[in-house]
């Protein structure tokens, strides 16, 4: 899960403030689908970089991080999104 504590926090988000800086810069004023490889690129070199899996435990590890990364992402940000849409526009699905 995301939620660490205040003090480790304040000591990663300059860094990843930057970084994703960085990231806006290589695809401004283009769609936001052309950003996916770029973030893609550079979770992928935060993995090996920070962990350099080696080890199948390792790798297991990693892969379970980036699915609860997903899980979180999904139930913070996409759920709320498509609840809000289905009071839009209606289920699909039957009640």
């Amino acid at each position: 899960m995301p939620y660490i504590p205040p003090g480790q926090r304040s000591q990663l988000d300059p860094a990843i403030r930057r970084l994703a800086d960085q990231i806006r810069a290589h695809h401004d004023g283009q769609s936001n689908a052309s950003i996916a490889g770029i973030l893609n690129y550079a979770v992928t070199r935060l993995v090996l970089d920070a962990m350099k899996p080696s080890r199948y435990h390792d790798i297991a590890l990693v892969t379970g991080v980036l699915e609860n990364v997903k899980q979180e992402f999904y139930r913070k940000f996409a759920a709320p999104y498509e609840e809000e849409k289905i009071k839009e526009n209606g289920p699909v699905y039957p009640s």
